[in-house]
């Protein structure tokens, strides 16, 4: 049964009238296979996030999972909950045919921003961001499912840099055998694990590993390979170049939180990290991003 049959039974949800219902942000904000605006509801005048998936896109994604019933992105949203994850409201179809997905609207930059301008003040709070990205992505896997693409634009920093929320679960699979097979390289090519680049049989471990990369990135502003070419090709490398030790940018790095990263992103699987939630228990004792006389 799916998540409409429980809420409706056999009665469809009504298709949305956007412009009956909201008043949209001219400006779109482009995802991998959606547009996203900022939406007003116009009977509360309260703000929403509103995303529009691209059709073409979107069955082009979908082909790959061809008779497996793969769950939709709204679906698999609206089963994820926690302060650390944006919220999903609702998701179906707007009156043209357009599928859309409907959620709580954060004020705040992407982290993408937050590294490509190296805000300073980010050091302020960093380190107990990136706990919260890391137990958000345990959240994902607890409720059953791979995110697939975690990396810093899918981060929602607070607007005064002191949280960090996760979105976009537009790539997002089942945690279940028949979604785990070799063969579906999709993702964020300077994040992607070594075992999706080669097309091996994968698990949440490549989302540790992107985990990694985005908190290498996060912490030193420079790509652990020292590459900025973002092309698939790139991360045909991520087997075989070498990683940048992160105590070479940054010297007075806690060693515990360094070395944790570095376990994130070991090129073979049995020997990263197996867990975010391993990652955190490495961390716990860390009390500074820098170490002690650093």
């Amino acid at each position: 049964m799916g998540i409409f049959d429980k809420l409706f039974g056999n009665k469809k949800p009504a298709k949305l009238d956007v412009s009956a219902r909201f008043q949209l942000d001219r400006h779109a904000f482009s995802g991998t296979m959606s547009k996203f605006h900022v939406a007003k509801e116009i009977g509360t005048g309260k703000l929403y996030g509103i995303k529009f998936l691209d059709q073409k896109k979107l069955e082009h994604f979908r082909s790959r999972f061809k008779g497996l019933n793969k769950p939709e992105e709204g679906e698999i949203a609206m089963q994820i909950s926690s302060p650390l994850v944006v919220k999903t409201y609702e998701h179906g179809k707007t009156k043209t045919g357009q599928e859309y997905i409907l959620m709580e609207y954060i004020e705040g930059t992407g982290l993408d921003a937050v590294i490509r301008s190296q805000r300073k003040e980010l050091a302020v709070h960093r380190l107990k961001m990136i706990r919260q990205m890391a137990e958000a992505v345990q959240v994902v896997h607890d409720a059953g499912f791979i995110h697939r693409d975690v990396c810093p634009r899918n981060f929602i920093c607070h607007s005064n840099l002191t949280g960090v929320r996760l979105i976009d679960f537009g790539l997002t699979i089942p945690n279940e055998p028949t979604y785990r097979q070799p063969g579906n390289r999709t993702g964020t090519p300077q994040y992607m694990a070594p075992e999706i680049v080669r097309r091996r049989a994968t698990d949440t471990r490549v989302d540790v590993f992107a985990l990694g990369v985005t908190i290498y990135r996060m912490l030193t502003w420079n790509h652990p390979w020292g590459s900025e070419d973002t092309s698939g090709m790139a991360a045909l490398t991520h087997d075989s170049a070498e990683v940048t030790s992160i105590f070479d940018h940054r010297p007075d790095l806690n060693r515990k939180l360094g070395q944790a990263i570095h376990k994130c992103m070991e090129v073979n699987v049995e020997d990263r990290m197996p867990s975010c939630k391993r990652f955190l228990g490495a961390i716990r004792s860390v009390k500074s991003e820098k170490e002690e006389g650093g």
